[in-house]
């Protein structure tokens, strides 16, 4: 027989061994582990433990299910911590981070945030980070100081992940009159090169010899644009809210940008003293609660000070608590004074959101840009825009 993933012959006992791992010890019965290598049953009985430890939640306790098999195929004394460290060593890391995903957001397993040993043993990644900043009310102490590392560890790792195409999309051309400590192969000035050089030309080898190799340098704008990321902090946006705050401490550090960051649900956080920050800023998120768009664009409003270069970047799923009416009537001042209104229904990777398409339709016939972007699309119509 063959295994359909890598083609590799698999004998019976090994599929059977799988079988009864997905059907766990009620099929010891039917199914035994294999009775060859002694090591590898040993470490068959401890995965079907880890296993049957957390999917052992998938069965009520009005079936009087839960508690038998939490014994797994002895006398289990599996602890969060022991668990965390016995999947990552009987798995491979992908599973691991599924099974953890499912502890967390299946199980409801939220001991593995309350407790620093077990925080100090989990992966960071985004996922991880989504259940930090949506559990982080309840951590107090050494606990909340280790979801802090946890966020500010996946904030650097996304904004170097964003950084490098974000930035792309917004150098400048070249300035031939500067040169440039920057050396990169686009960047540099022959003729200037060349000219200097000249001094240096040997006459019996008929070379150009060169002492010294100039480049150009990019112009800077001073001229500053205001970008005021509107930021709807409602639990189904978790995902956007996450990528804004990246995107706005990025934008940050443009010379060409003047970047504020807003955040809202009934009420209305002005978070641009930390926008440099994402950390701060994602610590800052409180998740849930109403949703008034209105008010936080009549405040966003308030920040506009020369429309012809403000950019307003309305990050929600316009699903209005306040009054769709009101709502129109802001987002119409802010288009007719000259200002940018680019309203994202979604602002991440995967892009598929779940929005009020009746108001984007209303938005969009007012003059507004709507759509659904990535990081990396939002960056290039912005700089589209400064061009």
């Amino acid at each position: 027989m063959y295994g359909g993933e890598s083609g590799r012959m698999v004998d019976e006992q090994e599929i059977l061994n799988r079988w009864r791992l997905v059907l766990g010890k009620y099929a010891a019965d039917q199914i035994s582990f294999s009775e060859g290598d002694e090591r590898e049953n040993l470490k068959m009985m401890e995965m079907e433990d880890v296993l049957d430890y957390l999917y052992s939640r998938e069965y009520g306790d009005e079936q009087e299910i839960r508690k038998d098999r939490r014994g797994g195929s002895g006398d289990s004394q599996l602890t969060i911590p022991h668990w965390l460290t016995k999947i990552k060593t009987l798995f491979p890391r992908k599973t691991v981070e599924i099974m953890e995903r499912h502890a967390l957001e299946k199980y409801g397993m939220t001991e593995l945030l309350t407790d620093p040993e077990v925080l100090r043993k989990l992966e960071p990644n985004k996922e991880l980070l989504k259940t930090v900043m949506q559990l982080k009310h309840m951590m107090k102490g050494e606990v909340l100081e280790l979801a802090r590392q946890i966020v500010q560890k996946v904030a650097k790792d996304l904004t170097k992940k964003l950084e490098q195409e974000i930035k792309k999309s917004f150098s400048g051309r070249l300035n031939r009159n500067i040169s440039s400590p920057v050396k990169s192969m686009r960047n540099i000035d022959m003729k200037k090169t060349i000219r200097r050089n000249l001094k240096n030309y040997d006459t019996e080898t008929k070379q150009l010899m060169l002492k010294q190799v100039y480049f150009s340098a990019r112009m800077k704008k001073y001229n500053q644009w205001r970008v005021i990321i509107c930021v709807d902090e409602s639990g189904s946006m978790l995902d956007s809210v996450i990528h804004s705050a990246i995107m706005a401490g990025i934008f940050a550090h443009l010379p060409m940008l003047d970047t504020k960051l807003v955040i809202f649900d009934t009420n209305v956080v002005d978070l641009s003293d930390y926008v440099s920050d994402p950390v701060e800023t994602l610590m800052s998120v409180q998740l849930g609660g109403g949703t008034d768009i209105s008010g936080a664009l009549a405040y966003c409003a308030q920040l506009i000070q020369t429309p012809h270069r403000t950019m307003v970047v309305l990050v929600t799923d316009l699903y209005e608590g306040g009054g769709y009416r009101k709502m129109y009537q802001v987002s119409q001042g802010i288009i007719e004074s000259g200002a940018k209104l680019i309203v994202l229904p979604a602002l991440d990777h995967d892009a598929v959101p779940n929005y009020d398409r009746n108001a984007a339709s209303v938005l969009a016939d007012m003059g507004a840009s709507v759509g659904a972007m990535t990081p990396e699309e939002l960056s290039e119509f912005i700089a589209k825009v400064l061009a």
